[in-house]
Protein backbone atom coordinates (compact mmCIF):
# COMPACT_ATOMS: atom_id res chain seq x y z
CA UNK A 1 0.00 0.00 0.00
CA UNK A 2 1.50 3.39 -0.88
CA UNK A 3 1.96 5.96 1.88
CA UNK A 4 -0.54 8.42 0.42
CA UNK A 5 -3.35 5.89 0.88
CA UNK A 6 -2.62 4.23 4.22
CA UNK A 7 -2.06 6.21 7.43
CA UNK A 8 -1.36 4.81 10.88
CA UNK A 9 -1.64 6.72 14.13
CA UNK A 10 -2.92 6.90 17.68
CA UNK A 11 -6.47 8.24 17.98
CA UNK A 12 -6.38 11.65 19.65
CA UNK A 13 -9.08 13.88 21.01
CA UNK A 14 -10.16 16.74 18.79
CA UNK A 15 -12.32 19.80 19.26
CA UNK A 16 -15.50 17.69 18.79
CA UNK A 17 -16.89 20.09 16.18
CA UNK A 18 -17.87 17.24 13.84
CA UNK A 19 -19.58 15.44 16.74
CA UNK A 20 -21.57 18.60 17.49
CA UNK A 21 -22.75 18.50 13.87
CA UNK A 22 -23.85 14.87 14.25
CA UNK A 23 -20.77 13.26 12.66
CA UNK A 24 -18.28 12.17 15.35
CA UNK A 25 -14.80 11.37 14.08
CA UNK A 26 -11.63 9.57 15.08
CA UNK A 27 -8.55 11.73 14.52
CA UNK A 28 -4.92 10.85 13.84
CA UNK A 29 -1.96 13.02 12.88
CA UNK A 30 -1.43 13.61 9.17
CA UNK A 31 2.19 13.87 8.08
CA UNK A 32 1.66 13.55 4.33
CA UNK A 33 1.31 16.97 2.69
CA UNK A 34 0.06 15.52 -0.61
CA UNK A 35 -3.24 14.30 0.86
CA UNK A 36 -6.21 16.66 1.16
CA UNK A 37 -9.97 16.61 0.81
CA UNK A 38 -12.76 14.15 1.46
CA UNK A 39 -12.38 10.38 0.89
CA UNK A 40 -14.20 7.09 1.10
CA UNK A 41 -12.03 5.19 3.59
CA UNK A 42 -11.58 2.06 5.65
CA UNK A 43 -10.53 2.22 9.30
CA UNK A 44 -8.72 -0.85 10.61
CA UNK A 45 -8.37 -1.77 14.27
CA UNK A 46 -7.51 -5.14 15.81
CA UNK A 47 -8.54 -7.06 12.70
CA UNK A 48 -11.88 -5.23 12.36
CA UNK A 49 -12.70 -3.00 9.44
CA UNK A 50 -15.02 0.01 9.58
CA UNK A 51 -16.21 1.95 6.55
CA UNK A 52 -15.76 5.70 6.90
CA UNK A 53 -15.91 9.14 5.37
CA UNK A 54 -12.50 10.76 5.93
CA UNK A 55 -11.28 14.36 5.84
CA UNK A 56 -7.59 15.13 5.32
CA UNK A 57 -7.13 18.54 6.97
CA UNK A 58 -3.77 20.00 5.95
CA UNK A 59 -4.36 23.16 7.98
CA UNK A 60 -4.54 21.23 11.28
CA UNK A 61 -2.42 18.29 10.05
CA UNK A 62 -5.18 15.84 10.97
CA UNK A 63 -6.84 12.91 9.27
CA UNK A 64 -10.41 12.62 10.57
CA UNK A 65 -12.65 9.64 9.89
CA UNK A 66 -16.39 9.42 10.56
CA UNK A 67 -17.18 5.72 10.98
CA UNK A 68 -20.36 4.69 9.17
CA UNK A 69 -22.80 2.71 11.33
CA UNK A 70 -20.37 2.33 14.25
CA UNK A 71 -19.27 4.40 17.22
CA UNK A 72 -16.64 2.53 19.23
CA UNK A 73 -14.46 4.45 21.69
CA UNK A 74 -11.05 4.42 20.01
CA UNK A 75 -9.21 7.15 21.96
CA UNK A 76 -5.60 6.18 22.57
CA UNK A 77 -5.73 3.17 20.23
CA UNK A 78 -3.59 2.69 17.14
CA UNK A 79 -5.63 2.58 13.94
CA UNK A 80 -4.96 2.53 10.24
CA UNK A 81 -6.99 4.70 7.87
CA UNK A 82 -6.89 3.57 4.25
CA UNK A 83 -8.03 6.20 1.75
CA UNK A 84 -9.92 4.36 -1.00
CA UNK A 85 -11.44 7.04 -3.26
CA UNK A 86 -11.30 10.81 -3.27
CA UNK A 87 -14.79 12.31 -3.16
CA UNK A 88 -13.89 16.00 -3.44
CA UNK A 89 -11.42 18.70 -2.45
CA UNK A 90 -11.71 20.63 0.82
CA UNK A 91 -13.74 23.80 0.86
CA UNK A 92 -14.89 26.44 3.34
CA UNK A 93 -18.51 26.86 4.42
CA UNK A 94 -20.51 29.91 5.50
CA UNK A 95 -22.02 28.31 8.59
CA UNK A 96 -22.69 25.03 10.41
CA UNK A 97 -25.86 24.35 8.41
CA UNK A 98 -24.07 24.41 5.05
CA UNK A 99 -21.20 22.36 6.51
CA UNK A 100 -23.64 19.78 7.93
CA UNK A 101 -25.38 19.55 4.53
CA UNK A 102 -22.03 19.02 2.78
CA UNK A 103 -21.04 16.29 5.27
CA UNK A 104 -24.38 14.56 4.70
CA UNK A 105 -23.83 14.69 0.94
CA UNK A 106 -20.25 13.38 1.31
CA UNK A 107 -21.40 10.56 3.60
CA UNK A 108 -24.02 9.57 1.03
CA UNK A 109 -21.36 9.57 -1.72
CA UNK A 110 -19.13 7.36 0.45
CA UNK A 111 -21.99 4.91 1.10
CA UNK A 112 -22.75 4.81 -2.64
CA UNK A 113 -19.07 4.15 -3.41
CA UNK A 114 -18.95 1.14 -1.07
CA UNK A 115 -22.43 -0.08 -2.10
CA UNK A 116 -21.36 -0.11 -5.76
CA UNK A 117 -18.45 -2.36 -4.71
CA UNK A 118 -20.81 -4.53 -2.64
CA UNK A 119 -18.99 -3.70 0.60
CA UNK A 120 -21.17 -3.52 3.73
CA UNK A 121 -20.58 -1.83 7.06
CA UNK A 122 -19.91 -4.28 9.90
Amino acid sequence: MDNSRSHIGIVQKGKKRAAALGYPTVNISLDNSSVSGIYAARVLLDGREYLAAAFADQERKLLEAHLLDAAPNLYGKEISIELCKKIRESESFENDDTLRAAIAKDTKAVRNYFRARKVDSP
